[in-house]
């Protein structure tokens, strides 16, 4: 059924740019300086106390939200669901530390101390500071370069001497998350938050998906109870799988009946969990019961004796002091620290938007980068490794009732009592059922393999993105497999504006709109003109692709021209010829009539000393033979060219000279502002190319093509001069 619609009149002059110049008084405006030069500018006021408070509301963020603490509805749920996040953050601590290739105590660490920073200073009142799996398997992958193990000498790293292999590893790994806080707090100095743009979601689901697989292969042992010795780099993997398949005729049988128990049972409940959230106050805390039930088991049926079950050991009680850096790691592991540090925050960031948005508040990026990279920094002097947040650990926090950071606070005093009072219980609790806790948490990475079908049906270079960051990240490590997966994101993007889906556009009848001439039954192509539209920028990579396009959308203007030219060449001979003149060229008639000066081809045609116009579309006499244009005018849309460089401007100019001296004319519609001040800048304009040929809508220039037209009186092909 049809539906009434609005309509509307628009009653206005026809505008090229430089009428709608003359009649529109423009407002002379200072361009914006760029960011990181109005951070550093000296005009701001020291002594401005309005900017000084939101210097400091910006800096701390917690002054903000801690005016508007509501403590009787608010601070319960706070409570509830800090010791619910508590539970998980304690579990996860243990369970991640071994990804870290560290002792599980040191995971405890970064559910406290990163936490205490940054509740100060995020911006998110939801996300749960502490762990990341795919984190930690990235400083895991540096400790282990630089301290083997299993016999091997470790790096010629100063700091060494006298250390422990435990103690050595986490002074590589506190020392890499130093490094890796540095780098986050620098660029939000600095104000680049901007960078996390480049990665999209597509690069970071395939790429956790690819840390997820490398997880999962990482605990294997764990779950089978083998000795296999860690290898990195790139093909680790499939060296990994070949040594744990050759011992798994020695697999213990305690160590996997307990994994898969584990795995079955919080597989389960964590189902039941998201089925039935809305009815459960808080979720039950299963990796908290099946951590007491083992230890309790382990401790009671002596595992660790009686079925050579690996076990937690000794747990670190209480706290050390804090530990300088070690400046030799921080040489030998900078290439890795960035990409952890981006990777870290994009997570991070990526889940705070997620709840600042159901919850309609703000987080500031670079505001994001300072929190966390004061937390890794203060957390790293206490021997915590890299921070950042988990998406089961946040929605358990959100979920339970939190409404701001104090919940994340009661989570890390958690973490603090388990440290100072409790460490000693977890030591019976095998590590075999930290590694299922492990595997069990990557079901919502592993599961997002399910989105290639769709992304293949949605957009296939997006899918592309996917799985070339995903199996470069599989077989080549974290690290280069991250490169790769932003080599193939910025080939992408190149592919799409260096070869741009170009159209050639038509009007529907009885309106001022233009769309492309192959996608609707009914549309009306003004004979002779031709609507050209580029949907992307031009620039050094795509102009040799646009003039290509150009001469698809008709002829190649330059081939006209120079066969024109030749033409001219003849004519002007034939005519001389007629009046008795042959001698002046009977010496040299093959000279005359040849084709190599290209320079001279490629100029304007010159009608000078001929008795009348030519039409080019006639049949001309002496057999001379030109290719016919129906074609008398062209216009560009540059409504979505958002830019243009030098090569972009210089390659542009060619390509209009060769219509305009063939006759065609050469309009350019809704260019952007910012552009045609380049064009002038540059020196586009001349004798040939002039700014009447700009126009501020596609209407306007097809109103005046049709104005223009109306005026053309038809003749004779050959018409003489008065």
């Amino acid at each position: 059924m049809a539906t009434w619609r609005k309509q509307y009149v628009v009653a206005r002059p026809v505008y090229s740019e430089d009428s709608f110049v003359e009649q529109q008084e423009k407002i002379c405006r200072q361009r914006k300086t760029p960011h990181l030069q109005r951070v550093f500018s000296k005009e701001v006021s020291p002594c401005d106390s309005k900017r000084v408070k939101n210097a400091a509301l910006s800096l701390l963020p917690i002054i903000g939200w801690m005016k508007i603490y509501q403590v009787r509805k608010w601070l319960l749920g706070d409570v509830v669901s800090g010791i619910s996040t508590g539970l998980v953050a304690i579990m996860q601590g243990l369970a991640f530390s071994l990804l870290a290739q560290l002792p599980p105590s040191y995971g405890l660490y970064t559910a406290f101390f990163p936490m205490l920073t940054y509740f100060f200073l995020g911006t998110s009142r939801h996300i749960s500071v502490g762990s990341f799996p795919v984190l930690s398997l990235m400083v895991g992958q540096v400790v282990l370069r630089l301290v083997p193990g299993d016999g091997k000498p470790p790096a010629n790293i100063t700091g060494f001497e006298g250390l422990s292999e435990d103690h050595q590893r986490v002074l590589v790994a506190s020392s890499l998350t130093f490094l890796m806080g540095i780098f986050q707090l620098a660029m939000g100095v600095l104000q680049v938050g901007f960078v996390v743009v480049y990665l999209s979601d597509t690069l970071v689901s395939g790429f956790t998906t690819a840390a997820a697989i490398h997880i999962l292969v990482s605990q294997l042992k764990f779950v089978l109870g083998l000795n296999v010795l860690s290898v990195n780099g790139p093909l680790a993997i499939i060296d990994t799988l070949e040594k744990i398949f050759v011992q798994i005729t020695s697999t213990n049988i305690c160590d996997l009946v307990t994994s898969i128990v584990i795995m079955v049972v919080v597989f389960i409940v964590k189902e039941l969990n998201d089925k039935y959230k809305a009815k459960l106050p808080v979720p039950i805390p299963i990796e908290v019961i099946v951590t007491i039930i083992s230890c309790g088991i382990s401790y009671g049926a002596n595992f660790e004796t009686r079925y050579n079950v690996t076990v937690v050991g000794k747990m670190v009680k209480g706290y050390e002091s804090p530990m300088a850096p070690n400046l030799d790691v921080f040489r030998e592991s900078a290439v890795e620290a960035f990409p952890i540090a981006i990777v870290g925050f994009a997570v991070a960031f990526s889940v705070a938007k997620v709840y600042s948005i159901k919850h309609n508040y703000t987080i500031d990026g670079n505001q994001e980068l300072i929190a966390f990279g004061v937390s890794n920094i203060f957390g790293a002097a206490f021997r915590s490794f890299a921070a950042s947040t988990a998406l089961s650990r946040t929605a358990v926090q959100e979920s339970s009732g939190g409404k701001t950071q104090i919940a994340g606070l009661i989570s890390a005093m958690m973490a603090m009592v388990v440290t100072l009072a409790l460490g000693f219980l977890l030591e019976p609790l095998p590590r075999s059922v930290l590694g299922a806790l492990v595997i069990v948490n990557l079901k919502g990475m592993l599961m997002q393999v399910r989105e290639i079908p769709y992304l293949w049906r949605r957009d296939k270079l997006d899918c592309v993105v996917w799985v070339g960051t995903c199996v470069g990240a599989i077989l080549l490590g974290l690290d280069l497999g991250l490169a790769v997966g932003l080599g193939v994101e910025l080939l992408t993007v190149v592919f799409r504006t260096q070869f741009p889906r170009c159209s050639v556009l038509a009007n529907i009848p009885g309106t001022d709109m233009y769309r492309d001439h192959k996608d609707y039954m009914h549309i009306y192509e003004i004979k002779g003109v031709k609507i050209f539209r580029m949907p992307s920028p031009i620039f050094f990579a795509n102009i040799e692709f646009f003039k290509d396009k150009l001469t698809e959308v008709g002829f190649n203007p330059l081939r006209v021209l120079k066969k024109r030219n030749k033409a001219l060449t003849k004519i002007k001979i034939h005519l001389k010829k007629r009046k008795g003149m042959e001698g002046c060229y009977k010496n040299k008639p093959e000279e005359s009539e040849d084709a190599g000066n290209v320079e001279e081809l490629v100029l304007p045609t010159d009608f000078k000393d001929l008795p009348f116009q030519i039409d080019w579309n006639a049949d001309l006499p002496g057999n001379i033979s030109i290719p016919r244009v129906d074609l008398h005018t062209l216009i560009l849309d540059f409504s979505a060219v958002s830019f243009m460089d030098i090569s972009a401007i210089k390659g542009l100019r060619t390509a209009l000279k060769e219509y305009i001296r063939i006759e065609v004319d050469v309009y350019i519609v809704a260019c952007d502002v910012y552009i045609l001040e380049k064009l002038h800048s540059t020196m586009f304009f001349d004798e040939e190319i002039h700014t009447s040929m700009f126009f501020p809508t596609l209407h306007d220039a097809v109103l005046h093509v049709q104005e223009k037209r109306k005026d053309c009186k038809s003749g004779n092909h050959w018409v003489r001069k008065h």
